[in-house]
């Protein structure tokens, strides 16, 4: 069930204005074994969750920024120059029969500075997977459609090809972070 929504959110649908939607199945209350920081094994990703559903921040790996949603982000880049991260619409849906948990991250426009570099673009990334029993471990695989321009001395504005298909384009490891004392 939750693939199919998979292959709509991949392909484009309409998004509610809001910043965070949270759908849970059944319409019952966000799980509070969720609630709390999840941090990946591989390539920087950290998802807070919120008692309601919402994500409250996100670290990406488009950069390893924390952003809020409909917040933009500017952060100073280590080469020079900064980065900028303007977030599209995110959203949050739970299955408690399948233990599912599908969360998209959408980044309307970037643009980072690399010294004398400019990489810009927008991206789209569904985080898809089974909560583990004991609600510790969430293995996701993600699925990305982005669009990159770099702006080089080599190369003016050229448009980086980016298609993975329908097929997740790694898998990760998440673990929910300890709670603070």
């Amino acid at each position: 069930m939750l693939f199919g929504l998979l292959a709509v959110l991949l392909h484009g649908c309409q998004k509610p204005s809001s910043k965070v939607e949270v759908i849970i199945d059944g319409d019952g209350p966000f799980p509070d074994f969720l609630v709390g920081t999840w941090k990946a094994d591989t390539r920087g990703w950290e998802i807070v969750f919120e008692p309601d559903g919402t994500i409250s921040s996100a670290v990406v790996s488009v950069g390893r920024v924390r952003l809020k949603p409909g917040q933009v982000t500017t952060v100073p880049m280590q080469l020079g120059g900064k980065g900028v991260f303007k977030p599209g619409p995110w959203m949050v849906r739970y299955s408690p029969q399948q233990r599912e948990l599908l969360v998209e991250i959408t980044i309307n426009e970037f643009r980072t500075e690399l010294g004398d570099d400019v990489l810009k673009g927008s991206t789209r990334d569904v985080l898809v997977g089974s909560v583990s029993a004991d609600g510790r471990l969430w293995w996701a695989e993600r699925f990305s459609r982005a669009q990159y321009i770099a702006d080089t001395k080599l190369y003016h504005n050229r448009k980086l090809a980016f298609e993975p298909g329908d097929k997740p384009i790694e898998g990760l490891l998440f673990r929910k972070a300890a709670e603070s004392p």
